[in-house]
């Protein structure tokens, strides 16, 4: 394998480039202190105050955060409304491309494939840490960001913030709330592949203290890359507000998104550097050449349903000027259903009609089915206070939460789709749908937490901070089997039970304890700048962080009940620099990862606990204005992750982690030209990655590192009336966006597009 693939990045000094454009940007910084802060008429002092930075917003608005961020002993990415506005950035997974090595580089596994935000970070799946409002949101599906405020981005474990959780880390969803002004924003937007989306934002006053506000969404859009592939949803968010901007307030909120999507299983990866024929009479593929990119390999059947319904109550109360009370209860329900066809790899997967035409060879699909309900019920208190013992000062945060979390995956019949051809795919087939069965899985955990935080202000510069979690969890689960099958895992069914039936193949439950803390120090070497390190424990029981038992693993299985529970330990060292009248923050950090008890397959078939990962390197960041008129977010990381101990290697042998950049960077900056006209350009590099490893044959043990650039106009009409056009990938980059476990498919990355979009406020 080549070695120097990630040459864009190989040589460049970070830390070196970061020293050097803090020194540079600080005699700026100071010229402009000194010119827009103070300014003497006559015998009057008068102080202007900057604008805060619509790039950078200066605080987390989850109240567990309570220092600034510039003040946080943790690597955060806030990606501000402006942001993804500017970006037309419209679900989450767009949104994270600002957060350098984030990403959906996962395929999926074997016949399986990924849907909705698929998140990896720091070499570990983070797709069961996604967050709204601070509550775990439990959906599988694509989520719309019409009704969000801020995307909050928290590297390194959170077990201390949320309870069990990604080691990676956290992304929590800000939901819009109602404000004290009355106002419409609409926008209306048309793009490459009959793209159409529409957004309103409404806010209304009621009274001096009360407001109602409303978010729309309805989008409908093909894939310009891909045939086939359609994307469907709509969304309306209505909340109230009472006791604004005073000492008691209480918000109501209600979140409906629908979607009807197509499945995308993917293509083969058929002339992909690093892909081999996998056997001797296949290899006319090792000269067939790539197959077309727009190919789609389901059926007519394929389909992609979901709904998720939110109703959240949260009510605060200032008990004085420095403490407050919150408590929230959320119920929601995510039910997801779909039919998704994927090709299978593998030298018996392909049929030669004739030997001499790989034009004519078929390749078989499997039929990938989900029918699964997820609710959550969960009740949080948290209490934010501040005050001094002798010369000390606190900044505490602390709280219970109340949840319980239920899953239930209805059992559906086997589809069997015919094989598809490798180059000219037939999509003209139907499959049929679901049908239940009976064998249902049901899973249920309640959960108990508590935690505390304090941010000690030991001197005016020296700061230390820590806090413990306690999570006290019980898990029930069980599931049904088919009886009467054949093949690998087949059932027998007990006397008297008519072959073809559902029955109970695992009936079990665990309880459990989960003790997570962090502790961090900082000192402000300047009034702009300091210096911080954190230390943090993080644990997730068996089974994943979904439900503590994920599966209702029993005998040999890698859930089993009686494992300890998955531990990370996270060391980061870091530095944050508030630039150019604090428009501008820049940071910097060197972090380490240990993960332990990581479930290992032994020789026998058994699993055991031996395995161990570490993820280690720095990252850099910006984000703010360097300008009033100039913003900038974006930010560089080198990572490496890798196997310390285990059997889980990349498919090329390397101890390396798969699907995690070595190099990534990304950065996003516009400019307002004049009063009417606004420039923006951004590009992001994701490095060559690894794969997983399995008993694939000839397919890529990686991908490719690429760059991709976007570009954005604007133009003010009048003061009710804004255009702006976005192209995305402008130079139409070819590149290999994910792939899937064994290697055999991949999702092509898409091609050149565009979106106009009109902004209406009145």
């Amino acid at each position: 394998m080549d070695k120097n693939r990630n040459v864009p990045f190989s040589s460049f000094n970070s830390l070196t480039f970061f020293t050097g454009l803090c020194i540079g940007l600080s005699p700026v910084a100071t010229a402009l202190a000194a010119d827009s802060t103070e300014k003497k008429s006559d015998d009057t002092l008068v102080v202007e105050a900057q604008q805060p930075s619509l790039y950078a917003p200066a605080k987390s608005a989850d109240p567990k955060f309570s220092r600034p961020v510039a003040d946080t002993t943790r690597t955060i990415t806030v990606i501000s409304d402006q942001v993804l506005k500017d970006q037309g950035a419209t679900n989450l997974t767009d949104a994270l491309k600002n957060v350098p090595g984030v990403g959906a580089f996962f395929a999926g596994e074997n016949g399986n494939s990924t849907t909705g935000d698929s998140v990896y970070m720091r070499g570990v799946d983070t797709s069961n840490s996604i967050y709204v409002d601070g509550i775990r949101d439990i959906s599988s599906a694509t989520r719309d960001t019409f009704n969000t405020e801020q995307v909050e981005v928290i590297k390194g474990p959170s077990g201390s913030d949320y309870g069990r959780s990604a080691p990676s880390g956290s992304i929590n969803m800000i939901s819009k709330q109602p404000r004290l002004d009355s106002g419409i924003d609409a926008s209306a937007s048309v793009g490459s592949a009959y793209m159409r989306r529409g957004t309103i934002d409404i806010n209304q006053t009621m009274g001096e203290t009360s407001a109602f506000r409303l978010n729309l969404m309805g989008e409908k859009t093909h894939d310009e890359g891909r045939d086939n592939i359609q994307n469907e949803r709509y969304g309306v968010a209505p909340s109230l507000a009472f006791g604004l901007g005073t000492e008691n307030r209480l918000y109501l909120n209600y979140l409906h998104v629908t979607q009807h999507n197509t499945p995308d299983g993917g293509i083969p990866t058929i002339g992909l550097p690093g892909y081999s024929a996998p056997s001797a009479g296949t290899a006319a593929l090792n000269s067939s050449g790539k197959v077309d990119t727009s190919n789609y390999y389901g059926t007519d059947s394929d389909y992609d349903d979901s709904t998720a319904d939110t109703a959240t109550m949260r009510f605060e109360h200032d008990i004085n000027d420095t403490t407050t009370v919150r408590n929230t209860t959320r119920w929601s329900r995510v039910k997801q259903d779909y039919l998704l066809t994927a090709i299978m790899g593998g030298a018996t997967n392909i049929t030669q009609p004739d030997r001499n035409s790989v034009d004519t060879w078929t390749w078989s699909r499997n039929a990938n089915t989900k029918d699964v309900s997820n609710k959550i019920l969960t009740n949080q208190t948290n209490l934010t206070t501040k005050f001094y013992t002798g010369s000390v000062g606190h900044d505490i945060s602390t709280g219970v939460e109340f949840t319980r979390e239920t899953q239930t995956n209805y059992g559906v019949n086997a589809l069997t789709p015919p094989p598809v051809n490798i180059y000219h795919p037939n999509s003209n087939v139907s499959i049929g749908g679901l049908t239940r069965n009976g064998a249902n899985a049901n899973g249920q955990t309640d959960t108990f937490g508590i935690y505390a935080f304090d941010t000690l202000q030991v001197t005016r510069d020296f700061e230390l901070n820590g806090g413990i979690r306690l999570d006290t969890y019980h898990t029930e689960y069980d599931s049904a089997s088919i009886c009467g099958g054949t093949g690998r895992g087949a059932v027998a069914c007990p006397t008297g039970v008519a072959k073809g039936s559902p029955i109970t193949t695992v009936d079990t439950a665990t309880s459990g304890n989960l003790v997570n803390w962090k502790a961090g120090a900082l000192y402000h070497l300047t009034e702009h700048g300091n210096v911080y390190v954190n230390y943090a424990i993080s644990q997730q029981p068996p089974g994943g962080n979904n439900f503590a038992l994920a599966q209702g693993g029993t005998g040999s299985s890698a859930n089993r009940t009686d494992f300890k529970p998955q531990k990370a330990k996270t060391s980061e060292l870091g530095t944050k620099w508030e630039v150019l009248d604090k428009r501008l923050l820049l940071s910097a950090a060197l972090f380490r990862t240990d993960i332990e008890n990581e479930v290992e397959q032994n020789d026998d078939g058994t699993y055991s606990q031996y395995g161990k990962k570490r993820v280690e390197g720095y990252e850099l960041s910006a984000a703010g204005n360097i300008t009033a008129n100039w913003q900038v977010i974006g930010g560089y990381t080198q990572q490496r992750a890798s196997v310390q101990t285990g059997n889980n290697v990349a498919q090329d042998g390397t101890s390396s982690l798969p699907y995690t950049p070595e190099h990534a960077f990304t950065l996003w900056s516009q400019y307002q030209a004049t009063d009417d006209i606004s420039v923006g350009a951004g590009a992001r590099y994701i490095g060559s990655m690894h794969r997983g490893s399995d008993g694939a044959v000839g397919t890529p043990s990686f991908t490719e590192g690429y760059w991709v650039a976007d570009a954005k106009l604007g133009y003010r009409v009048n003061r009710n009336l804004d255009m702006q056009l976005n192209v995305y990938n402008l130079f139409d980059e070819d590149y290999v966006s994910s792939i899937n476990k064994s290697g055999y498919r991949y999702h092509p990355g898409e091609p050149r597009t565009f979106m106009l979009t009109a902004n209406m406020h009145f």
